[in-house]
């Protein structure tokens, strides 16, 4: 525990348990879920142990009762009546801080009655993001920098990152395991394993589906991460159709390996198409699924715009989760493909906090040019743009619209 990396999901359990007697932690697997809870808990029972677990089956309610809380369940699916014991314990004293869940997704999606609605709070945690790996998990979350009018604050302090160190990072992922215990052919052997672990045993046991055939729909998906691409093209690339990758689209965004970033729907913007951009949801699972080292994506220039776009919108999410105004993230493209814009924070009150992703060490005033569109479009919607950019410096652009390194989401001067 002495090495224990503090996660930006900390701070929100410490919230959380002083506001709701039942927490559920969800995300992939092998994010950290247990390690990050056992800090919160005053007793952790490990319910896939036989020993532990006997007391759970053979009364519950009592087992709970002689535990001084926060009180962890971790594998909480292996004595699936233990929800029940929990679901009766909060009904009859809703006291904060009680219980905190962790476990597999896999028993949570599969329960055909489900107690925990109303007494327990799901919580999203996510891979690694670089500022977490930077120990600045408890530094403001320059996501809600920026949208005050602040981003230039965030201007990173040192060297900046080349292209090549940030293609490495992202290849390097955030999966506590492989991100820092292990490193050059031992991470890429942890990366594939994962992938076919998740497709073979995880994905196939919640929906029988074809392993290969979903082995390769996840491969197209990598190929076409942080894409608009034509659903059509899609499938025939993966040889199923729609209802098929519907259903492999509702099943990898199950696992939390998929994020579908819907399009954005404003009167103020026309002519807006409505396909999906699909995220990887970390890239190191891209180069898994590609068999792609530095050296490939560098030949790939394709390849290395997706890398770096679904990269950045890793580092985003477990900011969003955390930020007060819980904004949402959507994408715009108009459907003469004139104008589009990576990716979309809207806020309460549909503000909104632009971003462009750019594989560029000098942006320049053509490169803002779809934040300049939305925001003369959107008004005082529009908080802010952001251009971010794989060169060392920081500088406004344009009105309302400043160009940031990426390494200002975690290295900036108030990051740390």
């Amino acid at each position: 525990m002495s090495s224990y990396v503090p996660r930006i999901v900390d701070q929100v359990l410490v919230e959380g348990l002083e506001e709701h007697p039942a927490i559920l932690l969800v995300g992939p697997r092998g994010v950290g879920k247990t390690t990050t809870a056992r800090r919160h808990a005053a007793s952790v029972v490990r319910l896939d142990r036989p020993a532990e677990a006997a007391a759970f089956e053979a009364d519950a309610d009592a087992a709970l009762a002689r535990l001084d809380e926060p009180i962890l369940l971790d594998e909480w699916q292996a004595v699936p009546g233990v929800l029940a014991a929990i679901k009766r314990a909060v009904d009859d004293d809703r006291r904060p801080g009680r219980f905190l869940l962790t476990g597999s997704v896999r028993a949570d999606l599969e329960a055909e009655t489900w107690p925990g609605t109303g007494r327990l709070v799901r919580l999203p945690m996510y891979t690694l993001n670089r500022r977490e790996l930077a120990g600045g998990a408890s530094g403001p979350n320059p996501i809600d920098v920026i949208a005050a009018g602040d981003a230039l604050s965030l201007a990173p302090v040192g060297t900046a990152p080349t292209l090549p160190e940030y293609i490495e990072m992202a290849l390097l992922g955030g999966f506590p395991e492989a991100a820092i215990e292990l490193g050059g052919r031992g991470r890429q052997r942890w990366l594939a394993s994962y992938l076919e672990q998740l497709i073979t045993r995880d994905a196939v046991g919640l929906s029988r589906r074809d392993p290969a055939r979903l082995a390769r729909y996840f491969e197209v998906l990598a190929l076409n991460s942080a894409g608009i691409v034509n659903n059509t093209t899609i499938y025939e690339a993966a040889n199923i159709d729609k209802k098929t990758a519907d259903a492999y689209d509702r099943l990898l965004s199950d696992l939390f390996v998929l994020d579908i970033v819907p399009a954005l729907f404003t009167n103020r913007l026309t002519r807006l198409v409505k396909t999906p951009k699909r995220y990887v949801t970390d890239p190191s699972l891209v180069g898994a699924a590609l068999r792609a080292d530095l050296d490939g994506v560098l030949r790939d220039g394709d390849l290395i715009g997706r890398i770096l776009d679904t990269f950045v919108a890793a580092q985003f999410r477990p900011e969003l989760a955390e930020s007060p105004g819980r904004p949402r993230l959507f994408h715009v493209r108009e459907k003469n493909g004139r104008h589009e814009v990576d990716l979309l924070a809207e806020f309460g009150g549909d503000r909104v906090l632009a971003i462009e992703v750019k594989a560029t060490a000098a942006p320049n005033h053509g490169d803002v040019a779809h934040l300049e569109w939305m925001r003369d479009r959107l008004g005082p919607r529009f908080l802010a743009g952001v251009v971010f950019h794989t060169g060392p410096s920081a500088f406004p652009i344009s009105e309302q619209i400043v160009a940031l390194p990426i390494a200002a989401l975690w290295s900036g001067g108030n990051a740390a």
